[in-house]
């Protein structure tokens, strides 16, 4: 049966690729989106040169469709637009922003422009600034993350009472029966960012996919709220930032440890100490590095076999 975020999509599953920052490169993108999901392109991390390169070579590798993530606070905002508008990309998943910056803009061009939010109060204003879905994320997510902390658990039900657009869910989703599960709360698709960033096709270092299999609950924190919350796993850059948090957590001190370049020393460089490592909870419960194809047939398998016992 078809459901929304299939037909807006033109895709076979309602399951999308999280556009991670230093994950999402071409080659996991045009993986996810010829096992029949929709594969998004990270622009958070590329200059608009490898943005441009990137879309050029998932086009060349899948026939299907394909989207970009783009964080609207992204540094070469402007620049970006223009290359998706030049490439003609049909697909824009805007984050980390107004969603009324560029929603109109697009969708002049025939985009669909789907907005990512942590709140049901954000949900709302995507729904008014005219996008075509929302993706309402839990606090259980890796990367940068709501101030509220709201689980995805209790922000899907919420979301879906208060706004009629097609709703897809995320946040510590990596198993076919979660897919089921905040489907009964009412999302039509799921975005998964984690199991993806652990498959042979993400483009991260191998470094940090290992760490992602051998990661245990409790291995993930959300931190920084002072500056953008942020899951990241715990390491020695955690370690440092908890000395700074017990000095009097002091937001410039904050923001000089962090500097700049750090998710791209971890995630990329395979820095497993000193860099940023944005992964989310569901990585507990990630215990191999799969191809794609793999990820797709055992979500496919345990959704079709999630059943929920009878209360009598």
């Amino acid at each position: 049966m078809m459901n929304r975020i299939r037909q807006l999509f033109d895709i076979k599953y309602p399951i999308i690729q999280g556009g991670m920052v230093w994950n999402s490169g071409w080659r996991l993108a045009s993986a996810v989106s010829n096992c029949g999901g929709l594969g998004l392109l990270g622009a958070g991390s590329m200059y608009p040169d490898i943005l441009r390169e990137n879309i050029v070579k998932c086009r060349e590798a899948t026939a299907q469709p394909f989207g970009v993530n783009v964080p609207l606070l992204y540094p070469h905002l402007k620049e970006v637009i223009n290359i998706l508008l030049e490439e003609k990309i049909k697909i824009v998943f805007t984050s980390a922003g107004n969603p009324k910056t560029y929603t109109e803009v697009l969708k002049r061009e025939g985009v669909k422009v789907v907005h990512v939010v942590s709140s049901l109060k954000f949900a709302v204003k995507s729904q008014d600034a005219g996008v075509d879905a929302v993706v309402a994320e839990g606090f259980e997510a890796g990367g940068h993350n709501g101030r509220e902390e709201t689980t995805t658990l209790s922000l899907i039900p919420n979301v879906r009472k208060h706004v009629d657009l097609p709703l897809i869910a995320a946040g510590g989703i990596a198993l076919g029966s979660q897919m089921k599960a905040v489907m009964l709360l009412g999302a039509e698709g799921v975005q998964i960012g984690s199991r993806f960033a652990a498959t042979t096709e993400a483009s991260s270092h191998h470094n940090f996919k290992q760490k992602i299999v051998q990661a245990q609950e409790g291995d993930t924190v959300l931190t920084l709220k002072e500056l953008a919350p942020v899951r990241i796993m715990k390491n020695g850059f955690y370690e440092e930032l908890e000395k700074l948090y017990q000095s009097g957590k002091h937001v410039e001190n904050l923001k000089s440890a962090l500097g700049k370049g750090r998710p791209k020393r971890g995630m990329l460089e395979g820095d497993m100490e000193n860099g940023v490592l944005e992964i989310g909870q569901s990585s507990a419960f990630i215990d191999a590095i799969l191809p794609v194809a793999d990820v797709f047939r055992i979500l496919l398998d345990e959704f079709a076999t999630a059943s929920c016992p009878e209360l009598s």
